[in-house]
């Protein structure tokens, strides 16, 4: 007689990989593509799948319990294994494609728009595009190549600088014409928009210039940078964008400078991946075509 053995569901085992990685729902959901409220809703579905509670839920944090540490470490392993496996096996037998992991405004802006140069270059080679959030600073186990945003503190990764991100405050032409936002202190009173993932931007972009943070009339909070330039530029407040991401926007004429700054942000982009990647020639050509395209003194 067959016994049927029940395994949990493979979406909330990754799931609670991501968020025992992270210690944080918000961090796997940035991870996963999803969102932190899904996170939540899947490792509970693991826990009562398991009838074990797996993580202790503080108010700001997450603590993995005994048996959710033991499980996580299981896990963590065995998808390690799993995607070495898959690798290999694809790298053997499947066809090949490159797997480049970039910042979501960084692929809209800038990749994107000059993808079609690569596809001159090596019309037989396949590319993956995975996206993550600048914030997240990880290269991918299933990535070949990634765009990292940071200080370059990545010991265990090649890395090759591409150029610094600052910062500059911007908004629509009709908001600059109405306003005129002459000195900082314009911006008192006004409408900041606000990239969640950076809170203390403004604070820290005050800092910067030696002035007093300006103290809005309103915020609008948005979870992406692509929102927060697109709401700048429809009119609805004050942005700090990322330059020279953003300059497509200002080319346009649908971004202007509020103001006469720039900040430099102290991070730069860099292209990285692992060692034994460097051995593969199609993802070293890849590898400098981008050094190429997007590698400034910026």
């Amino acid at each position: 007689m067959n016994t049927v053995r029940h395994l949990p569901p493979l979406k909330a085992l990754r799931t609670f990989r991501a968020a025992g990685q992270h210690l944080s729902f918000k961090l796997a959901a940035g991870e996963l593509c999803i969102t932190a409220s899904a996170v939540s809703h899947q490792v509970k579905k693991l826990e009562e799948f398991l009838d074990i509670e797996l993580f202790v839920r503080k108010t700001r944090a997450l603590e993995l319990t005994a048996p959710g540490r033991a499980y996580f470490e299981f896990l963590d392993s065995f998808f390690a294994r799993l995607e070495a496996e898959t690798h290999q096996l694809r790298e053997e037998f499947g066809r090949r494609v490159i797997r480049l992991c970039v910042p979501p405004f960084f692929a809209s802006e800038l990749l994107l728009p000059k993808l079609s140069k690569f596809k001159c270059l090596m019309p037989d080679t396949d590319i993956r595009v995975m996206t993550q959030p600048s914030m997240m600073k990880v290269h991918p186990a299933d990535a070949d190549l990634s765009i990292l945003l940071g200080a370059g503190d990545w010991p265990e990764l090649e890395t090759v600088p591409l150029f610094s991100r600052h910062i500059m405050t911007a908004c629509s032409p009709a908001l600059k014409k109405k306003f005129g936002f002459r000195s900082y202190s314009d911006l008192n009173g006004r409408t900041l928009i606000v990239h969640e993932n950076r809170p203390r931007s403004w604070e820290n972009w005050a800092k910067s210039l030696d002035i007093p943070p300006p103290r809005p009339g309103k915020v609008y909070r948005f979870d992406s940078m692509a929102a927060v330039v697109q709401a700048a530029a429809q009119g609805h407040g004050v942005a700090l964008v990322s330059w020279p991401l953003s300059e497509s926007w200002f080319k346009s004429g649908a971004l202007v400078r509020a103001l006469g700054d720039e900040v430099d942000s102290g991070e730069r982009f860099y292209l990285a991946y692992r060692d034994d990647a460097s051995g593969d020639e199609k993802v070293a050509r890849l590898n400098n075509w981008i050094v190429e395209e997007f590698q400034s003194d910026g």
